[in-house]
């Protein structure tokens, strides 16, 4: 496969992690009103989401692509 191309897909999946996350984190939000289990569901989903998007950002750091924050 073409270095180029794998940096290409390895940054899409990245975005799409970061969209998941950032998404993740939302629905923290929307579920304060249903209770504490529901919250603590909600914020353990996040922090996975969270953790992929950070595995897939050091991968491309290690490639030499800045992602702009």
């Amino acid at each position: 496969m073409n270095p180029s191309v794998a940096h290409a897909e390895l940054i899409a999946t990245f975005k799409r992690a970061e969209a998941d996350a950032a998404h993740k984190f939302g629905l923290i939000k929307a579920v304060e009103k249903k209770g504490p289990k529901a919250i603590q569901a909600a914020v353990e989903t996040a922090a996975k989401a969270a953790k992929r998007r950070d595995s897939y950002a050091k991968k491309l750091n290690i490639l030499g692509v800045i992602l702009k924050d």
